[in-house]
Formats: structure tokens, C-alpha cells, sequence
């Protein structure tokens, strides 16, 4: 034996090998590995755990927020401020640049990566065979070629090829996503085997949920396929989000015009006008501060702060702010089935005897629920006694149950075995009371669990043998079946395998029982069980899809989000489903892609045909990341869903990554931008809901404060260029920013959403915050507003020949003219003139009546007259502004009239 082994992902395909071949390649024996030999292997191929990332340091993380253009435009407000020596004004700039920062920080770092809660899943010790004797040893020391032993409850610690078992049952789901537990056998699979098909395989981190076993390690640490994964999640990169790439091209675009209209209004002013030095420097600086949008970033944060809260009371936790704004652009919703689309809960649906087909009634593990005869009518067991004996013997002959939680019933062993309980209960079958005298435990080998049972009956007991498995085990082991009459007839064996043909086809899961007469039988065998049974009919069984996700599937399509559903199920079973969700068309034939047809494509022939297939099964988490970048190359905008281990690369990868925060793995949740805290695909639609309406107030936001900016960056320029007399200093502008922007602004971070909001397409992801019909606006606005408040000014000052009157006039103007907008700007993509602009948010009267207070206080406060300069005015001023500001507000909803049409 060699002391240095190649790599052990060079041991190809063990799962295909045979136990034999599997040792001999890595040079190992049933006899194990030598002291020795481990630690030269533990040498070569590093230990098996998962690498630590490494952590950001916080001060790295808090230098990152100030890396974004509206944050510089911020921090040059504050150095103006500075240069101006106004001190007061410097601070509080600077408090919000810091606030906005530490809210991204405290947002982004409340928990730990994706890689490290990988770490966790792996087992911290394992039984191993060392030197011909079994010890126990810290699992990060196994090397490939270690014998582990492993039983019932254990995790298991590294890639094994399993050497030998009895009744395994591994639980893989937070690997393949396989609801059920997979059976697990020594004998060799193909080659083109997908990971949940591996049945001679047994994989790091999942469980054993049954039976005992011996393999050998074939792959450790980074090589096992959790490792796989955590590399596919560590090479993912952060995509940006929509809003983000908006607002950095609005603000560059913001601060390139800014510096280019200070330099030609400082040019035009010396050249033209001559204007002294000192004049055009605070000319220059009062224009910087109006054009500066000071409170954009903060307004931001704030609307996406609030959506976070709104967000957590319609149970979806965001761990990420920017990906709340995401979801309202999300174009395709990539879900998983289990637990998702579904309740994750077997369901008995369908049964089927010789006397007709039943139909089963209520969903999941809770026992409400009939079941209903072919005529119709409730199903009566005496008057259907082959259905009674079905149930009977689906209930008896298994060691499930159910019992009723706190948060609801749950299933207490396997989760089919526990439908066939439930069915008992709700068909009325008190199994209580059947007395068992023996048993034969499920093998899979055999495929079926049987028992010798006393059984009452209205004269004393009856010994019967009961039998619940695989339909063809069973089949190849019964002689006859119960006619309608009850009477024993020879089996129709065509008849049965065609019903078994006909609910697989929709997607079931099936399970048969059979009876045999225990009379005389004290024990009970496999041999028993050879021939002579008792057919008594099929169990159609289904993990049903949630009630609400039906109807939230139809909302996202009239939303125009296509929904996508990649799973580890099997394809039947993923189709039905489907079809059952109408995410794939009721009748004729669906298009589906499995894990083995992805392998045979290439990524640009995946890209050709990804959005045209809306079922993919039997996926690995490669395949779920080839697709969601087949989607993104599309300019698709993904939200992947998803709750196990295998689901974190593409989580990350995706636009939005959401995991499901109650049977999600921690992992998932970590790698996840939104978490949902109830698992319901409903709740993923309901936040692309709020989504859009934050998205929608952030625009709103945007095109409400601009216009403020906007207009005394024009009544600023307009006084240098025609050589009028500063209509407004510094410190107003300052003010009038300052008054807006903690009051009026916030107002429309709280809007409800529009109606119709959830009937309109995804906007596309090209689209500016500002679009084209928003710009107009913005512009309109500007103007207007702009105009209104010189001519306020001129007019004043020509009245009263007082400057500080003339300038609060002009301040006046600029506050109820934004006031005035403000409603235009509440229903931004509909008419105001609707009682509704007056209602539904009164957080808007509240901001208004706050404006109002301030800037009485402004004007008449006398101390405030001796900062600001500004002086009480009388009624006239007061009636110039407001008959401008309804004017403001006329024109601009004519122009938004025009804008709808024109589009």
C-alpha cells in the first residue's frame, strides 16, 4: 500500500464502481487503514473540513458604504459648508453621511457568511476503522480510504462509497432538495447517475435517518460535493442591483452638470457682468448647495429602511436593504418545489380498490378531512368493505404516526408511511385497536413493512397479516384480490399495473396494501410473505401544493414574472405539480428539462431554450446555477428560491437569493438577500409587491425633490446671468433644502402602493430612475417652480423696495410651490384630481402641517430673521405664492395627462 495517494477527485465515479473495485482504487482494505497510513494521507490531502473565509474587517465594511457618487456629492456639500466656516450646517451634512453608512453596515453584518454555516453541517466525530479495530475520531481527520461506520441518527462525515448496509435511509434533502428519504444499497450505479440517483453513494452533511452501514471515504473537505458547494457559492459575484446602477448614473450625471453650470455661471458673471470676486464666490457656492440633492442618499436609505420594516410584518426578514427595491424588478421567480410550492406534508389524494376509485379530502398531516366514494357520497366503511380493509392494513403495518404540536400536526417516522394514517383517520379506522402480535420492518430489498395483527370484529378477533409497500413487490407476491362483492377472485394483475400506470402519470407517489389470513401464526417472516396474498388496492400519494400559492402564481403572471420550478424531484412528479399550479398548461404536452439533459448542453445552448422551459428536475446545484446564468444573460432579473444546501450558489448567485427561514438550512439563509419566516411562495409575490410600491416611492421620492433643487439652481443662475440682485443667499437655500427634506420628502416614503400596481409588466432593467416621462416632469417643475419664485421675488421687491421681504417671499414661493407638488407627485403614474390624493397617507397632512410651523417660524420668529435674514410678510406675499402654487399644481397634472397619452 502506498503511502501518497493521487488527489481523491481522481477516483472517478466511484458510484459505478463496485465495493471492490471502489477499495482496490484507493488502496484500502475492509480491514481499513494503518495509523500510519492516515496520517501521511491526513498529510497530503489536508483535513477534511471546509475552509474558514475570511471576514471582512468592519472598518472595511464602513469605508464601502462612502463608495458611491450621491455619498461624494454629500461629502462635497460638507466640504462647501466648511469653506463657508458654517459649522452648524457642516455637521449635520455629516451626520447623515455617517448615519447612512452605519445603517448599511448594521444591515449587511448581522450574520455570518454562507461558507461558514457549510462549516457547521459537518459531523464532528465518526466511527472508523484504524489498525483492524473501531475507534472513534474527530471527523476533520478522516482521509479517503477510512472505513466509517455509520447507523441511524448519525451525520454522515465525509463522501462515502458504501461498502455494505441494512435499511438505509438517507435524509439528502438539503442536498438534492428530495423530499423522501433516499434508499441506499451497496450495488453500483450508471455512471451517468445525477447526485440525488446515487443510491450506493452517502454524502457529507446529510443524515441517516435509518438502518446501519459501512463505507469507505472516497472524498474529503473541499472534494465532497457540500465542498463543491461552498465553492460554488464563494465564486459567485455580487451582482448589482438595479437601483443601485441607476442612482450612480444619476448622480454622476448630477454632479457633471452641477460643475458645468457653476463654471458658466461664474464665467458669464465676470465676463459679461463683472461681478466681484466675493459676489460670485457666494453666487457659486449658493448654487452648489441648491443643485446638490443633500437628502437623496439619506431619502433612500430611509424608504428602503421603512420597506424593510414593512416587509418583516408580511414575513419575508431582508438581510440586504437594496434587494427590497430588487424584487419590484424581478422578471422570473425560480422556485423550489418541496416546501415551497408544496406544504412538504404527504398526502393521501387518491385510493383505489376494486369497488371504485376514492377521493381524499384535506391536506398535510392534519386528520379534518373525508374521504369521498365513487357516487359521490361519504364513503361509509360498512358499507365499503374494501375499503376498510385497505386503510386497515395501510395503517397497521408501518411504525409512523402523527401527533398534534404546538404550531400543528406533525408526522412522527417516514412521511408516506404517515399518510397512510392520516388516511385511516380521516376514512374513520381507529388502529388503536388492532393489536400486533408480530412484524416484518421495511427493507429495500423487499420494499414493503408487514404485520401479523389481531384484528376485532363484532364476535372477537380476527388474525390478519397486513402488508403496505411497493405496488409490483406486493403484486409479485398476491394471488387474488377483493371483487365489488368481497368476495377472494384471482388477481387481474393488467388491471392493477394500468391504475398504477395512471396515477403515476399524474405525478404520485403510489403505495399498495395486501392482506394474508394469520390464522395459526404466532411469528412472522419474509417467507410468509412469498404468495398467496390479498391484493386490496392503491394509495395515490401527494405532497400537495400550498392553498395560497395558486393564486399567487396567477398574481405574478398578471404581474408579467414568469415562475420557474427547478427541483430535485423526479420529473412526473414536478410535472403534475405544474400542471396543478398552472405554471405549466393544463393539458397537452409540457416541455421539461432534467439534470441529465442540462449535462448534455452546452451554456449557450441552455440560454437558447431557458426561457422557454418552466419545469426543470432532478437538478444538482450546478445545474440550478447554469440556469439562473442561462436567465441573467437574457437581462432577466432572477429571484431564486430555495432551502437546502444545495441551493446556496445559485441563491447567490442570483439578482435576489430569498430561503425559507423555518426549513431552510442555515447555510441557504446566509447565502439569501431576503429570508421568508413562513416558507410561502405566496410571501415571495407579496414582497415583489412591496418591491415595486419602494421602488415606486423612491422614484416619486426622486422626482419630488429635484425639482426643490432644480428651481433655485435656476433662480441662482437666472439672477447671475440677467445681473438681478441674489434672490436668495446660502443659508435659505440651505434652509428651504433642510425643511424639505425632513418633511416633506420622508411623506412619500410611506405612500401605499398605486393601484394596478401588481397588472403592469416589470419595468425593464435598463430603465433610469428617471425616466423619460419623469425627467419632463422633473424639468417642468424646476421651471415653474423657478419661475414662480423670481417673479415672486421681482414682484415683491418692486412693491415694497425691501430685500429681506422680497427674499422670504421668494423662500415662501419655493415651500408651498413644493407643497403644491408634493400631491402631484403622490399619484405619479395616474391623475390627482381624486378625492384619493387627499387620503391614505397621513403622514403627508402631518409633514405639511411640520412645513408649515417651520417656515412661520422662519418668517416670524425674530431670531430666526436675524440668521436667516428673512422678514415678516403680510397678505399679499401670502396670496402671490399660493395662487402661484395652484398654478404649479394645474399645469403639472395637465402635463402628466399629456405624458399617459403620449405613451
Amino acid at each position: 500500500m502506498s503511502d501518497i495517494l493521487p488527489s481523491p477527485i481522481n477516483l472517478e465515479q466511484p458510484w459505478a464502481l463496485s465495493s471492490q473495485d471502489a477499495l482496490s482504487q484507493l488502496e484500502t482494505s475492509e480491514e481499513g487503514l494503518t495509523r500510519e497510513h492516515a496520517e501521511s494521507r491526513l498529510a497530503a490531502y489536508g483535513r477534511n473540513e471546509l475552509p474558514s473565509p475570511e471576514a471582512t474587517p468592519w472598518w472595511r465594511r464602513l469605508l464601502d458604504q462612502f463608495d458611491d457618487i450621491l455619498v461624494y456629492i454629500l461629502m462635497g456639500a460638507a466640504v462647501l459648508k466648511a469653506i463657508n466656516s458654517e459649522w452648524v450646517d457642516f455637521t449635520v451634512i455629516a451626520v447623515v453621511v455617517i448615519a447612512t453608512a452605519v445603517i448599511g453596515v448594521i444591515q449587511e453584518g448581522r450574520a455570518a457568511s454562507a461558507l461558514s454555516s457549510l462549516k457547521q453541517m459537518q459531523s464532528l466525530d465518526a466511527q472508523v476503522r484504524r489498525d483492524g479495530a473501531w475507534v472513534l475520531v474527530d471527523a476533520a481527520t478522516l482521509v479517503p480510504g477510512d472505513l466509517v461506520r455509520i447507523r441511524a441518527g448519525d451525520r454522515v462525515p465525509a463522501d462515502l462509497r458504501l461498502l455494505r448496509g441494512t435499511n438505509m435511509r438517507l435524509d439528502e434533502a438539503a442536498l438534492t432538495g428530495e423530499s423522501e428519504p433516499s434508499e441506499k444499497s451497496p450495488e453500483p450505479v450508471s455512471r451517468e447517475a445525477g447526485v440525488g440517483d446515487r443510491a450506493s453513494m452517502l454524502f457529507s452533511g446529510t443524515i441517516l435517518t435509518a438502518g446501519e452501514g459501512v463505507g469507505v471515504v472516497v472524498a474529503t473537505g473541499m472534494h465532497t460535493e457540500i465542498g463543491k458547494i461552498s465553492t460554488l457559492v464563494a465564486d459567485q459575484e455580487t451582482i448589482a442591483t438595479p437601483l443601485n446602477r441607476q442612482l450612480a448614473h444619476l448622480g454622476k450625471q448630477l454632479s457633471i452638470l452641477i460643475g458645468v453650470l457653476t463654471v458658466a455661471m461664474v464665467l458669464v458673471g465676470r465676463l459679461i457682468h463683472d461681478a466681484p470676486t466675493e459676489e460670485l464666490l457666494e453666487a457659486a457656492i449658493g448654487f452648489a448647495v441648491a443643485a446638490v440633492p443633500e437628502g437623496l442618499p439619506a431619502l433612500v436609505t430611509i424608504t428602503l429602511a421603512l420597506g424593510v420594516q414593512q416587509m418583516a410584518k408580511r414575513n419575508a426578514i431582508t438581510r440586504k436593504m437594496e434587494s427590497v427595491e430588487t424584487l419590484g424588478a424581478v422578471t422570473t421567480i425560480c422556485s423550489d418545489k418541496t416546501g415551497t410550492l408544496t406544504q412538504n406534508e404527504m398526502t393521501a389524494r387518491v385510493v383505489i380498490t376494486t369497488e371504485g376509485t376514492y377521493r381524499v379530502e384535506g391536506t398535510g398531516y392534519d386528520p379534518e378531512g373525508r374521504v369521498v366514494a365513487p357516487d359521490g357520497s361519504n364513503a361509509a366503511l360498512a358499507d365499503h368493505r374494501g375499503l376498510a380493509e385497505l386503510v386497515i392494513a395501510g395503517g397497521v403495518s408501518n411504525d409512523a404516526g402523527i401527533e398534534q404540536t404546538a404550531v400543528g400536526w406533525r408526522v412522527v417516522g417516514q412521511p408516506t408511511e404517515g399518510a397512510l394514517d392520516v388516511l385511516a383517520t380521516k376514512a374513520g379506522v381507529n388502529i388503536d385497536r388492532v393489536t400486533r402480535v408480530a412484524h416484518v420492518p421495511f427493507e429495500s430489498t423487499h420494499k414493503f413493512s408487514a404485520t401479523l395483527d389481531d384484528v376485532p370484529t363484532a364476535t372477537g378477533t380476527e388474525r390478519v397479516v397486513h402488508a403496505a409497500g411497493a405496488p409490483d413487490r406486493l403484486l409479485d407476491r398476491s394471488t387474488y384480490q377483493r371483487s365489488p362483492e368481497g368476495k377472494r377472485v384471482p388477481l387481474d394483475r393488467a388491471m392493477w399495473e394500468e391504475q398504477l400506470e395512471t396515477l403515476t402519470d399524474q405525478g404520485l407517489r403510489v403505495l399498495a396494501a395486501a392482506s394474508l389470513p394469520g390464522e395459526g401464526l404466532t411469528d412472522l417472516t419474509h417467507s410468509d410473505l412469498d404468495e398467496g396474498l390479498t391484493f386490496l388496492g392503491l394509495v395515490g400519494i401527494v405532497d400537495p401544493p400550498r392553498p395560497e400559492v395558486m393564486e399567487a402564481i396567477d398574481r405574478a403572471h398578471q404581474a408579467g414574472i414568469r415562475v420557474k420550478m427547478i427541483t430535485g424531484d423526479h420529473k412526473g412528479t414536478a410535472t403534475a405539480i405544474a400542471r396543478e399550479l398552472k405554471i405549466a398548461p393544463q393539458e397537452g404536452p409540457v416541455e421539461a428539462l432534467t439534470g441529465a439533459d442540462i449535462e448534455r448542453m452546452k451554456q449557450d445552448e441552455l440560454c437558447q431554450v431557458v426561457r422557454d422551459v418552466d419545469i426543470y428536475a432532478r437538478t444538482s446545484p450546478e445545474h440550478k446555477l447554469r440556469i439562473v446564468r442561462a436567465l441573467q444573460s437574457h437581462d432577466e432579473v432572477v429571484a431564486m428560491t430555495g432551502d437546502g444546501v444545495n441551493d446556496a450558489p445559485s441563491i447567490t448567485r442570483a439578482n435576489v437569493g430569498v430561503a425559507m427561514g423555518i426549513k431552510g438550512t442555515e447555510a441557504t439563509k446566509e447565502a439569501a438577500d431576503i429570508v421568508l419566516a413562513d416558507d410561502n411562495f405566496a410571501t415571495i409575490e407579496r414582497a415583489v409587491e412591496e418591491g415595486r410600491r419602494i421602488y415606486d416611492n423612491i422614484r416619486k421620492s426622486v422626482v419630488f425633490l429635484l425639482p426643490s433643487n432644480g428651481a433655485q439652481s435656476l433662480v441662482i443662475l437666472s439672477a447671475i446671468v440677467f445681473g438681478y440682485t441674489l434672490p436668495l443667499t446660502p443659508l435659505q437655500i440651505l434652509w428651504v433644502n433642510l425643511v424639505n427634506a425632513i418633511t416633506l420628502s420622508l411623506a412619500l416614503a410611506t405612500e401605499p402602493a398605486e393601484p394596478g400596481i401588481m397588472n403592469r409588466p416589470p419595468r425593464p432593467k435598463d430603465e433610469q430612475i428617471l425616466n423619460r416621462s419623469s425627467l419632463w416632469l422633473v424639468l417642468l417643475a424646476s421651471l415653474l417652480i423657478g419661475a414662480a419664485a423670481l417673479a415672486s421675488f421681482l414682484i415683491t421687491l418692486d412693491l415694497s423696495g425691501d430685500l429681506p421681504t422680497a427674499r422670504t417671499t421668494a423662500v415662501t414661493l419655493l415651500i408651498l410651490g413644493q407643497g403644491a407638488y408634493l400631491f402631484n407627485c403622490r399619484l405619479l403614474n395616474t391623475s390627482a384630481f381624486t378625492p384619493r390624493v387627499l387620503t391614505g397617507n397621513p403622514t403627508i397632512w402631518i409633514s405639511v402641517g411640520i412645513m408649515m410651523a417651520l417656515h412661520l417660524l422662519f418668517t416670524y420668529a425674530p431670531f430666526m430673521q436675524a440668521w436667516f435674514a428673512s422678514a415678516p410678510i403680510g397678505i399679499l406675499p401670502w396670496g402671490l405664492a399660493a395662487g402661484f402654487s395652484a398654478l404649479i399644481f394645474l399645469i403639472v397634472e395637465a402635463a402628466k395627462a399629456w405624458l399617459r397619452q403620449s405613451h
